[in-house]
């Protein structure tokens, strides 16, 4: 089992690289830049790549909608490169709220879109000359589109890697049967260990049964938030404002994904009442409203036995990377729990 971490969106950059290094001498295997509406998580892909030497370098996420197939495909070649092969490209559909009122295109098709996507960067990274005729994708343009101009290519140089790793972050049962089934690693969230066999079991079965043998077991990079040692149960609840930021405001009443998950786990009367909170502008008491049974089932933080019984049921889940955030007044504090983690899995393993 091995360990991620998923930066913050609002964090200094500089000073967040220089942990990430702190980290990767700890134990730390996968870091994951998240992109919403700051700034781009590309060039943090890119400048972690100069300052590490081990851990992988992936997007948690980059939208389907904002960048082309062959873009996606290029940069995360790039980032590739100037890695020494440590690239993983994660994608995900990230909402209407940012895909439409950020970058003013449309939010449809997310599962053919994703699956499009995928298959053109494979094509792109393989360097063949690059055709696509899908439900959403047409390249070259069609006849009747564009000047009539446009060619198959293929990439000019070969990269590090002619199959990079695709992680997709799904919360529906359909997305979630198609990242079974074509991707490399699944990005859950709001994922409880144990819960997975009502929630998604159906759908990663049915994804699992069509999946290529050749692209080898399904990554699964889930967990919570990770602090080691006695009387630090207290700290379980620096994370409900983030939980009630997703369950209560993500997208609209009618439609948040999160809310949804959150709903499936058996908390319907909580999922309303933390979304009415929420969106009537009553954040604290939304986050308040969290149960803590939900708040303990998806932390790492407490007793090295607690710690240590939470990896077994994640492990027991399918769960392959524990992405987890890190708690700590320091820097130095955060590392040790990263040191600590490991050691954990170690003695499980």
């Amino acid at each position: 089992m091995k360990i991620s971490t998923l930066l913050n969106y609002s964090g200094d950059y500089i000073e967040t690289a220089e942990e990430v290094v702190q980290l990767e001498k700890a134990g730390l295997d996968v870091v994951f830049v998240a992109e919403a509406y700051r700034f781009d998580a590309v060039s943090m892909m890119g400048y972690l790549a100069a300052k590490t030497s081990r851990v992988q370098i992936g997007s948690g996420i980059l939208p389907i909608y904002s960048r082309t197939p062959a873009l996606l495909a290029m940069t995360a070649a790039g980032v590739d490169h100037v890695s020494g092969g440590r690239a993983i490209l994660g994608l995900g559909a990230s909402g209407p709220q940012v895909i439409e009122g950020w970058h003013g295109v449309p939010y449809d098709a997310p599962l053919a879109r994703t699956r499009e996507i995928i298959e053109i960067c494979r094509k792109v990274w393989a360097r063949e000359r690059l055709t696509h005729d899908g439900k959403k994708y047409h390249i070259p343009l069609p006849e009747g589109q564009g000047t009539g101009l446009g060619k198959p290519l293929k990439m000019i140089t070969p990269g590090n890697r002619n199959d990079i790793p695709i992680t997709v972050a799904s919360l529906t049962p359909k997305s979630v049967e198609m990242t079974a089934e074509i991707a490399d690693g699944w990005l859950p969230t709001m994922f409880v260990p144990g819960n997975i066999n009502h929630l998604w079991k159906d759908a990663l079965a049915a994804g699992k049964a069509k999946r290529d043998p050749s692209r080898g077991p399904l990554e699964v990079y889930a967990g919570g938030a990770v602090g080691i040692g006695e009387g630090l149960e207290h700290l379980r609840d620096q994370g409900r404002p983030m939980s009630a930021l997703y369950i209560g405001g993500m997208g609209a009443r009618n439609k948040n994904f999160y809310n949804d998950v959150f709903a499936s786990y058996g908390y319907e009367k909580e999922a309303k009442e933390i979304q009415d909170l929420f969106l009537s502008g009553k954040k604290t008491e939304a986050a308040a409203a969290i149960p803590a049974e939900f708040i303990e089932q998806t932390s790492l933080i407490g007793p090295e036995g607690f710690v240590a019984d939470q990896i077994a049921k994640y492990k027991e889940s399918g769960v392959t990377c524990l992405n987890v955030s890190v708690v700590g007044k320091t820097a130095d504090d955060r590392a040790r729990n990263v040191d600590q983690l490991k050691n954990l899995i170690e003695k499980a393993a």
